[in-house]
């Protein structure tokens, strides 16, 4: 699955996003784990929050890599909501790529904000997502040239990569993860559209060449990576 998988992932995340239903609904998949077969994908606004859900099969939480007790080659397990959000109205330069927000795991290494320690736990990030062809025609996370400067949100944790490590209110169910995201963390949401994935990427044995790419997408809700899901205010 890891090409055709990257290979959609790298073609789709070009297109328009076509208009389309509030959430995304997706049909089961068996052959994908549990913990990350994606069977509904929303984005709501709720009084001052944004709020990112996903629904999958059961489990939600469970699965995470196994420690490689080093930084290169070590792996992350996420749960991804990619949007047309643009990365100027998350606090980085404009136009940099696709904005996710993403819940991620990985036992090898901390990336929370002011230095603080977060391998152990599930936390939520924002991240900017572009294609690279180091990356098998996938998609990486934005690198940050050695010597290059650029604008960064006060939470950025001071890793080479546009990546935001905000301490949003987090939830696990038996089968749904949800973040609360402020509203006035988001500069804009006009017309903002999502879609939903789960993958896992790993950190390159080269250390920055890129630092840290897709590398196995578990399932798209979408199955395209179009963007259908429109971001709505909460069903009353």
């Amino acid at each position: 699955m890891r090409s055709s998988s990257l290979v959609a992932l790298a073609v789709a995340a070009a297109l328009v996003p076509p208009a389309g239903a509030h959430e995304i609904a997706s049909a089961s998949d068996p052959a994908v784990h549990a913990a990350f077969d994606i069977v509904d994908t929303r984005v709501t606004t709720e009084g001052g929050d944004v709020v990112f859900a996903v629904k999958v099969r059961d489990g939600a939480g469970t699965s995470k890599p196994d420690p490689k007790d080093e930084f290169a080659g070590s792996e992350v397990y996420a749960y991804v909501w990619p949007t047309s959000i643009d990365s100027g109205d998350i606090g980085f330069d404009v136009g940099q790529g696709i904005v996710a927000m993403a819940v991620t795991f990985h036992p090898d290494f901390d990336d929370a904000a002011y230095g603080g320690k977060n391998r152990h736990i599930w936390h939520p990030h924002w991240v900017v997502l572009v294609k690279d062809e180091a990356c098998g025609g996938g998609l990486t996370v934005k690198d940050i040239p050695e010597g290059t400067t650029v604008k960064t949100p006060p939470t950025w944790p001071g890793v080479p990569i546009l990546i935001d490590s905000p301490e949003f209110p987090l939830d696990f169910t038996s089968d749904t993860v949800e973040v609360r995201v402020p509203l006035s963390a988001v500069t804009s949401l006009a017309g903002a559209s999502f879609d939903g994935v789960t993958a896992g990427l790993k950190v390159n044995s080269n250390i920055h060449a890129p630092l840290l790419c897709v590398d196995d997408v578990f399932k798209i809700a979408s199955g395209d990576l179009s963007l259908p899901g429109k971001v709505a205010p909460a069903p009353q």
